[in-house]
């Protein structure tokens, strides 16, 4: 008989090991941190499709940075060149008779999209140069800087990362330089290398330099300006846009200098210092620009009269399986608690701030913006209002900052939300735009923050939150995922990312895949717009490549988890943008290509841009409006909607093939039917016949043509796409083994370029796979082989999935390590998670979560196949509500690399072809119905 000593023993260690079982399985939808964010890849993300945040979860001062969806550069306009196309039979003969640079050169003259209109720079020059808006002479020996303030230079990262945050103009630097006895009488060398944009660089009142282009500076003084003693040196820097000032080298281990000519910077003086600044002009021409750039919004900053010294158990937190964040700790025997959620049903920032004892919560609020142009103004007691315009565009914005307190007191001062020790407070943070759509930007943001403002009112926090939650999960639940349990999931986030590659931690990918659910969910809601490059989060005027849209692969690969990771509804933004393409991408086919249908290239943005932009050399791509059409195709696939596919789908993809008929031409060499120009992203330049639109319009043509099937459509456009589809050229293998990336065989087996382009056919496509056709698959394996591992973190995302296809699990789950790694100037994942090209792209989050769900079921073989590329490093798991081709939902469950079990749930009567293991079964299934099998698939 046990000793109830004994029997509480074993009943307390029985409710610690279920404790620990639940707190791992709680870790295993939760990135949490022991640390405040340091920078914005520290912040967690938060997101209702429409409203973004950045939360660091600071405790003297929180700061959440926030975006709303429809802030961009820009304006409605024309893009299109009118009459380029005829330049069109030029280029293409120019690519015909190997003049590529020719062919470049004309159509980076001819064929370009039109740029927005540039303010008259040459006024503007003369202005500052002319010393309006500045006392005196700075350029002269004598002039008086003693009240300037101190600023770093150089700095690569440009003067915005030095105090001057989102300047752009006219700013004057000052330093001195002691030279040498045995330096005078000697031409010196001025050596400061690059400078945006453009420099006036004097040396003791003399201009020595005046560039206005991206080289390097590099300036011979005369030693007769040169003076015993003292010398000064004075730049004006014009910045037109982006960052500005002097840069120097990226090494830091080079600095900019003045030495002896004839020698080197080694032997010369160092001017990386602090020199005296002075802003003297802040409004520059506006800058022609191809397309708009996705903008921030503004910040809530936090204020608390609490010594970080003091605090104890800090944790900040994100629950992905509610989409809400928490900061938590102890100050001075309080525990404090802030609560952070983006509602979607009450659109609006919710912030709750808590304490376990009354009258403990005081702080004060308030907003700011990056934008230069930008208000903030009071609205009654509670509440303040943040107004920002964007630089040269016609879009603006409107904040509102509500708070609702529990006791105690608030109040507005000097703009600020001031609050006295109240019981409870609770936030909201409302914002919108003027954007309606593309072509109308009349919409008055007041009225959405007011109608917003006012279905919150007389709200409890619980009842926001509640609908939050239920919303929010009515996408996350579809779909769950476990890969077992690891040591590792007791560690904050950061910990683990630093273990993962080392580690058996396969938990890990399996919070990843979430994650990356979690991210589309918050990025992308019906009737918003698609998630951009980097979903809807960003704290940049000039954001790494306009954070819009890139079509030649990362707008599409932000939608790969939709079908397969059971997201099918957040298709509708990326549906709804590419039916305004197809409009926009209608009078581009016409005016560059003289074409039928509808066509995109390489970039597009909030405004719908679809010319050619940036250089000729690889902004003319033309199968992006092929690539957006597969994923109607594969909608249809997966969901069996022929309404879907009728209504929307077909006539879209119709379209799009129509531009493809009217484009494509025969290649006098080989008789075969050829997409010229165009460009295989970004590899190669301008040239005829990349492999990779081959491989687009050849599987576009051949959705088409199984659509009408589908809908019983028989027409002489079908008929004619019949006979054209298998006269385009088709993929072949070169004389190293590899797939050729072009029409003629010059592969280079050394280039690591990061797009592996000529395997789209492979994944996403399905026009190579190893039932057609093994010896070109084969071939598309040697080309990856050749083009190796590393890459950016986007392009380890694509890999994956390659490598699945492959049905390589163990050199896939090779990538995933590489891609969930941490980010120490190179490719892998920040401290929150987030994909790093460098820098943030938020497309590897998302080619990578759809790549891990690829090695565990693929149907684009006409089957379904399972546990194809399982690693070994997963050896149990379990997953429901994946989907699959052909209409199906499956849940299945494997142990020891072993399929156990299989449940099929069937939207659509028909035959279902299972193969697993070498074992093949069909089962005939009918809509509506689960069928249940063994490991045996019996």
């Amino acid at each position: 008989m046990q000793t109830p000593f004994r029997f509480n023993y074993l009943l307390a260690i029985f409710f610690l090991f279920i404790s620990a079982r639940v707190s791992a399985q709680q870790n295993n939808y939760q990135l949490w941190y022991n640390k405040q964010a340091q920078k914005w890849t520290d912040a967690l993300p938060l997101g209702n499709g429409r409203i973004g945040a950045m939360v660091y979860g600071g405790v003297t001062d929180d700061h959440i940075q926030f975006n709303e969806e429809t802030l961009w550069t820009g304006k409605p306009r024309d893009y299109n060149r009118k009459g380029a196309f005829q330049h069109l039979a030029q280029i293409r003969q120019l690519l015909a008779d190997g003049k590529q640079k020719e062919a470049e050169a004309l159509a980076q003259k001819e064929f370009m999209g039109l740029q927005s209109d540039a303010g008259d720079r040459a006024a503007w020059v003369n202005e500052v140069k002319s010393g309006k808006g500045i006392p005196g002479n700075p350029a002269l020996p004598a002039f008086d800087d003693t009240k300037w303030p101190d600023i770093k230079v150089p700095v690569y990262d440009g003067w915005e990362t030095a105090g001057l945050a989102n300047v752009d103009g006219a700013v004057w630097f000052r330093t001195q330089v002691d030279i040498p006895a045995n330096w005078q009488g000697k031409d010196l060398v001025l050596d400061l290398n690059r400078i945006y944009n453009q420099d006036l660089t004097y040396v003791n009142g003399h201009l020595v330099g005046n560039t206005d282009n991206n080289e390097p500076r590099k300036y011979t003084i005369p030693a007769k300006l040169i003076t015993k003693g003292k010398n000064t040196i004075a730049i004006q820097v014009l910045n037109y846009n982006d960052k500005g000032g002097i840069l120097g080298y990226k090494d830091a281990g080079k600095f900019i200098s003045f030495y002896p000519e004839g020698q080197d910077s080694a032997t010369g003086i160092s001017l990386n210092k602090n020199w005296k600044y002075k802003i003297q002009n802040e409004t520059p021409p506006g800058v022609a620009q191809y397309q708009g750039s996705y903008q921030p919004f503004g910040d809530l900053n936090l204020h608390f009269n609490q010594d970080q010294n003091h605090v104890r158990h800090y944790k900040r937190s994100l629950d992905i399986s509610t989409a809400i964040s928490k900061t938590t700790y102890t100050y001075d025997g309080v525990e404090y608690q802030r609560t952070y959620f983006v509602s979607q049903p009450d659109d609006a920032l919710v912030i709750q701030l808590s304490a376990d004892q009354a009258k403990s919560i005081s702080f004060s609020a308030d907003l700011s913006s990056v934008h230069r142009q930008s208000a903030v103004k009071t609205l009654g007691q509670n509440t303040i209002v943040l107004n920002v315009q964007v630089k040269d565009g016609a879009l603006k914005g409107e904040s509102r900052l509500t708070a609702v307190v529990k006791n105690g007191s608030v109040k507005v001062l000097n703009n600020k939300v001031i609050v006295t020790k109240a019981d409870e407070v609770v936030l909201y943070l409302t914002a919108g735009t003027n954007f309606v759509d593309a072509q109308n930007v009349s919409g008055n943001p007041v009225t959405r923050n007011e109608r917003a403002l006012l279905n919150l009112k007389n709200k409890s926090f619980d009842s926001i939150k509640d609908a939050h939650i239920k919303e929010y999960q009515s996408y996350f639940n579809r779909f769950q995922v476990s890969f077992g349990h690891s040591a590792n999931e007791s560690l904050p986030t950061d910990e683990r990312l630093e273990k993962f590659a080392s580690s058996k931690d396969a938990a890990f990918a399996a919070l990843y895949m979430q994650y990356g659910r979690y991210l589309l969910i918050s990025s992308s809601r019906p009737g918003t717009q698609p998630a951009n490059l980097q979903g809807i989060w960003n704290d940049l005027l000039s954001p790494p490549w306009g954070s819009k849209y890139t079509t030649n692969i990362n707008l599409e690969m932000n939608y790969w988890p939709t079908e397969i990771l059971n997201l099918q509804s957040l298709n509708e933004p990326l549906f709804t943008k590419i039916k305004g393409l197809s409009v926009t991408g209608k009078e581009t086919a016409k005016e560059y290509y003289n074409a039928k249908g509808w066509v995109l290239h390489h970039n597009t943005d909030l405004w719908n841009g679809t010319a050619p932009i940036n250089a000729s050399n690889h902004g003319i791509w033309v199968t992006g409006g092929g690539w957006l059409s597969q994923h109607l195709w594969e909608h249809y696939l997966f969901s069996q909607n022929k309404q879907f596919l009728s209504q929307e789908a077909y006539p879209l993809m119709k379209e799009a093939a129509l531009f493809f008929e009217d484009f494509l031409v025969r290649d006098t060499k080989t008789g075969w039917l050829i997409s010229t120009p165009s460009n295989s992203p970004e590899n190669g330049g301008l040239v005829a016949g990349p492999t990779m639109d081959h491989q687009i319009i050849r599987t576009l043509f051949r959705n088409c043509i199984a659509a009408a099937k589908v809908l019983n459509i028989q027409d002489d456009f079908t008929k004619s796409l019949a006979s054209h589809v298998e006269e385009i050229a088709p993929n072949q293998i070169g004389k190293y083994g590899q797939l050729q990336e072009w029409l003629e065989d010059k592969d280079d087996t050394t280039n690591k370029h990061r797009h592996v382009s000529h395997l789209w056919g492979v994944f996403p496509g399905d026009d190579i796979t190893w039932d057609k056709n093994k010896e070109v698959m084969k071939a598309a394996k040697q080309s990856l082989l050749y083009r190796g591992d590393d890459a950016t973190g986007w392009s380890l995302a694509w890999k994956i999935n390659f490598w699945a296809r492959f049905k390589d699990g163990d050199h896939a789950m090779k990538l995933i390590k590489m891609l969930i790694k941490p980010a120490n100037n190179g490719a892998g994942s920040y401290v929150n998670l987030f994909d790093a090209h460098p820098p943030f792209q938020i497309d590897g989050n998302f080619g990578g979560a759809a790549g891990i769900a690829e090695m565990i079921v693929q149907s684009h073989q006409g089957y379904l196949d399972l546990l194809p590329a399982l690693p070994g490093a997963i050896p149990t798991g379990s997953i429901k509500g994946m989907l699959a081709r052909g209409g199906y939902e499956l849940d299945l469950d494997w142990n020891e690399g072993k399929l156990t079990a299989l449940v099929i749930k069937s939207k659509t009567d028909g035959n279902c072809e299972i193969h697993y293991a070498g074992k093949t079964k069909t089962i005939i299934t009918k809509v509506g119905e689960t069928y249940k099998l063994n490991g045996d698939l019996e």
